[in-house]
């Protein structure tokens, strides 16, 4: 039985497998095909998986379905990882973190997060390419841009407009790119991702994906690269809430039924003026219309949930995220040269860099493929080397930072009588959720007139309360419209 990549969940798999109505196997071969077609234009993979060790471990499935030995939820669906999480190399993906200084790295355990998957039964069709180093690299550079794997596009707009803003509006945004997009052209059902300040939110929203960043240090990250062990979590993108909750589910170890009988019963939410809480003109130019659509459709979305039955608060008013400690930096850097990197290097068996300063060196001598033009420069990885903070420091920045996020939001929560605050996906409250280490969820909204461009809201609960935007996010897509499906108008 055929089934339409762009549309079809991981559930609705799931359900044509139980009901044997297809096979692990066709599956597979639908989502090659797909990639097949539009990879070449979309970049967004790094390293595929070997064809024939992809339809040996899906066969290896199918045969474990007949026998009633399903291993999870997700039992033979595909999935495909960012480029840093570590994959075992019998697997055939290499793992780089898009730099070409782990090119030929090799590894003979997977990380702790791929494991997990792989042990649920899920089926990785390839690594999906990255920021390099998730932007630990040089100021100022371009999103789902890597050394290594060269700029994902979106399937939406397609080519990057000259001269566009790190944000602009035709960028596809944030680390995790090539996750987003793959899920988004019907590469596979889910993916993974990560974020440090808006990795995961920013390309979902512009993928038009539902996606979830748990609280930062509840998932063994061991095996996988972060630029910081402060701000960084993984978790899942994918076409639909249920996706996301199953995902979540093997990710977090536990069950995140809700309690809750009633539809919004337990849910209040508060939603931020998006007029004020938008994108600055310095990563993101606004053309005609395009600003005024978004608060247009964003307060549509927020009449929708009103009439749904959801308890909304709209607008209230929250601390521009200036007021929190301008520590993000000092912060990165330290993570990244004393614990992020030699966590990574340690991943692996064989590896030809052993530090952030072999790295530097490595993209000098081989600056021609490393650090080529426009993105020549690799000052942040220089900061990163340079840092001379002391620990005990560094601990009492991440302290401040934290303290200082959670006590605005806290208060907010207390004072509005709230468990959710929502954004526009293009707002800064990414950054209060990262310094907070906060669950921030994402939903699609609506496409720009202008460019066909997705957009989406970003949703921050509490520590640990993934379930309350997990419930959300599920019965916000009984009342949105439609998520909105690639055209590949600028790829035929």
């Amino acid at each position: 039985m055929t089934f339409n990549v762009l549309t079809t969940n991981a559930v609705d798999l799931q359900r044509l497998l139980e009901e044997n109505k297809t096979t692990s196997a066709q599956i597979v071969e639908e989502y090659l095909t797909q990639i097949d077609r539009y990879e070449p234009a979309l970049n967004a993979l790094i390293s595929p998986a070997p064809r024939d060790k992809v339809f040996a471990t899906a066969k290896a499935r199918d045969e474990e379905r007949q026998k009633g030995q399903t291993r999870g939820s997700f039992h033979g669906i595909p999935i495909v990882l960012k480029d840093c999480f570590v994959t075992a190399s019998e697997l055939g993906m290499s793992t780089t973190a898009g730099s070409y200084a782990f090119v030929g790295a090799k590894a003979s355990k997977n990380g702790a997060i791929t494991q997990r998957l792989i042990d649920a039964g899920l089926i990785i069709l390839g690594k999906a390419n990255m920021t390099e180093f998730a932007g630990m690299k040089m100021t100022m550079m371009m999103p789902g841009w890597s050394a290594h794997g060269g700029q994902t596009l979106s399937p939406y707009v397609g080519k990057i407009g000259d001269n566009e803003k790190i944000l602009g509006h035709s960028t596809p945004g944030g680390s995790s790119t090539g996750s987003a997009v793959a899920v988004a052209a019907g590469f596979s059902p889910l993916a993974m991702a990560t974020e440090t300040i808006g990795s995961i939110v920013t390309p979902s929203t512009r993928a038009g994906l539902y996606s979830l960043k748990p609280t930062t240090g509840v998932q063994d990250t061991t095996g996988l690269y972060t630029m910081t062990e402060f701000f960084d979590s993984p978790g899942p993108m994918a076409k639909s809430a249920a996706d996301v909750r199953v995902l979540s589910e093997i990710l977090l170890g536990h069950s995140l039924n809700s309690p809750h009988s009633g539809f919004w019963e337990g849910l209040s939410v508060s939603f931020l003026d998006p007029k004020i809480w938008c994108m600055s003109p310095d990563y993101c130019k606004q053309y005609e219309g395009t600003a005024e659509q978004m608060v247009d459709e964003y307060e549509e979305t927020v009449s929708a949930l009103r009439s749904g039955g959801c308890p909304v608060k709209y607008p209230i008013h929250c601390k521009d995220p200036s007021v929190l400690p301008n520590t993000i930096l000092p912060i990165a850097y330290w993570d990244f040269k004393n614990i992020c990197i030699p966590r990574f290097i340690r991943s692996f068996d064989e590896c030809s860099v052993t530090s952030v300063a072999d790295i530097v060196k490595f993209n000098n001598e081989n600056s021609g493929k490393a650090l080529p033009a426009p993105f020549v420069e690799q000052n942040d990885l220089e900061g990163a080397m340079n840092t001379t903070e002391e620990e005990g420091k560094v601990d009492e920045l991440k302290n401040d930072l934290r303290k200082a996020a959670r006590d605005i939001l806290d208060d907010l929560f207390d004072k509005e009588k709230i468990n959710i605050l929502a954004a526009p996906g293009d707002s800064p409250l990414c950054r209060y959720a990262s310094a907070a280490g906060y669950p921030i969820a994402t939903v699609p909204v609506g496409q720009l007139r202008y460019n066909d461009r997705p957009f989406g809201l970003c949703l921050v609960a509490q520590a640990d309360e993934e379930e309350t935007l997990l419930r959300f996010m599920g019965m916000y897509e009984k009342v949105a419209k439609p998520r909105p499906i690639p055209r590949f108008r600028n790829f035929e």
